[in-house]
């Protein structure tokens, strides 16, 4: 039986937990839900949060420009990140591995070429790939917004069955509840149009996103005949219970 392929993408906030550190018990929520998953669902996972482990132990003093500090604290965060998704992996029977990608990649026949082969090797042999952007030499996603479009473009050329986009609301919100302060859920889009009309823009407090960046990938997942899920990561089994219909989220067709 063919797996349904998951492209996973989880947000800074969803990773710290809305706090100033990483949190072990979200990477375990995470890996638990793969494990119950992996007889019927392959993942790769987009993940931020380099910056945040970094910020955790290190303080660096420079007079250059921020994006510069954001990226050398990214190479200090990055290889932290990943210890920690194997050690709790592991426990869990997960095998994984890291792939660092830039945007430059999807330009390039070749790079792309590459990226689906490797992806297909590792995956095809239980290994569960933990794509980031190459911080060190690119500037989009610090600049751009917390990886929701790498994790599109990654879906769209692995061609991913679903795409869900873990961040720290119940999805989208209907602009009218957000503004009398009770958000309610767009709990399905069938009229693209439509839901980028429905767009409050605001930043999330570790990344650099926001709803606007999940609905320009949503866009980007949509052109490729996937769907994207919306769904609150900092929920205990979001995946399980949303796939069970158990939560409100939003679900772009």
């Amino acid at each position: 039986m063919k797996k349904k392929r998951i492209l996973l993408k989880v947000g800074s906030n969803t990773l710290t937990k809305e706090t100033n550190n990483i949190s072990r018990g979200k990477i375990e929520d995470i890996a638990s839900q793969i494990a119950a998953l992996q007889d019927t669902h392959e993942f790769v996972i987009v993940s931020s949060g380099a910056i945040a482990v970094a910020k955790q132990f290190v303080k660096l003093e420079s007079k250059q420009k921020e994006v510069f500090v954001k990226q050398a604290l990214a190479s200090i965060g990055q290889p932290h990140l990943i210890r920690i998704y194997q050690e709790i992996f592991r426990e869990y029977g997960l095998l994984s591995s890291q792939c660092l990608l830039s945007y430059s990649d999807f330009e390039k026949k070749e790079s792309k070429t590459n990226i689906v082969n490797t992806i297909n090797v590792l995956v095809n042999n239980n290994y569960i790939p933990i794509i980031n952007e190459n911080d060190t030499v690119a500037t989009d996603e610090i600049k751009f917004g917390d990886n929701d479009k790498l994790g599109a473009l990654t879906a769209s050329l692995l061609k991913a069955d679903l795409f869900i986009i873990a961040t720290n609301t119940n999805g989208i919100y209907t602009k009218e509840s957000m503004e009398n302060g009770t958000p309610k859920t767009i709990e399905l889009v069938e009229d693209f149009e439509a839901l980028q009309r429905e767009v409050v823009n605001s930043k999330s407090s570790h990344g650099s996103g926001g709803m606007q960046s999940k609905i320009e990938a949503a866009a980007v997942a949509k052109k490729a005949n996937i769907e994207t899920w919306i769904v609150n990561g900092l929920e205990d089994n979001f995946i399980l219970n949303a796939i069970d219909n158990k939560i409100p989220f939003t679900k772009i067709k």
